[in-house]
C-alpha cells in the first residue's frame, strides 16, 4: 500500500458536481493498493498514519498526532500511486490491484483507521472520477510504502 498523508486545513471530495465528504482540519490520505498488499500492509500503515506526529503542539512544533489533536481524515482511493515510471514515458499500473482486491482492502483501511482515531473517516467513491479539494496545512506532506519499511 501507497498513502499520500497531507496535513490540511480542509478538504473534501466533489462527484457529479455533489459534495460527496468535507473535513475540517485533519489528514487528506490517497491511497493507492497494490495486488500484494494484505490486512497486515493495513494494520501498519494504519498505526503508522494515527500516531504520525505532524500537528503542533503549544510551542508550535509538530509533536502531536492526528488523534491528540481530535483531527478528521478523508480517505481516496487512487490507484495511480502504484504507478511504474521505470520504463517510457507512459506509467505502468501492473502493481495496482484489481477492483475485486482493492475495493474490499480500501473499505478495511477506511474502518480501521476510523477505530483507530476514535471516529467516522470520510471517504471519495471507489472508481468514481472525483475532484479533491484541499488546503494543505504548511505545507506538511508524507508518502509512505508498507513495503518499504525500514
Amino acid at each position: 500500500m501507497r498513502a499520500v498523508i497531507q496535513r490540511v486545513s480542509s478538504a473534501s471530495v466533489t462527484i457529479d458536481g455533489k459534495v460527496r465528504s468535507a473535513i475540517g482540519p485533519g489528514l487528506m490520505i490517497l491511497l493507492g493498493v497494490g495486488h500484494e498488499d494484505g490486512r497486515e500492509d493495513i494494520d501498519w500503515l494504519v498505526k503508522k498514519i494515527a500516531g504520525l506526529r505532524i500537528f503542533d503542539d503549544e510551542a508550535g512544533v509538530m509533536n502531536r498526532s492526528v488523534v491528540e489533536v481530535g483531527g478528521e481524515a478523508l480517505v481516496v482511493s487512487q490507484f495511480t500511486l502504484m504507478a511504474s515510471t521505470k520504463k517510457g514515458n507512459r506509467p505502468s499500473y501492473i502493481a495496482a490491484a484489481g477492483h475485486g482486491l482493492a475495493v474490499p482492502l480500501y473499505e478495511a483501511f477506511c474502518a480501521a483507521l476510523s477505530a483507530s482515531i476514535g471516529r467516522t473517516v470520510a471517504t471519495g467513491e471507489f472508481g468514481a472520477d472525483m475532484k479533491v479539494a484541499l488546503v494543505n496545512d504548511g505545507p506538511v506532506t508524507i508518502c509512505i510504502d508498507t513495503k518499504n519499511k525500514e
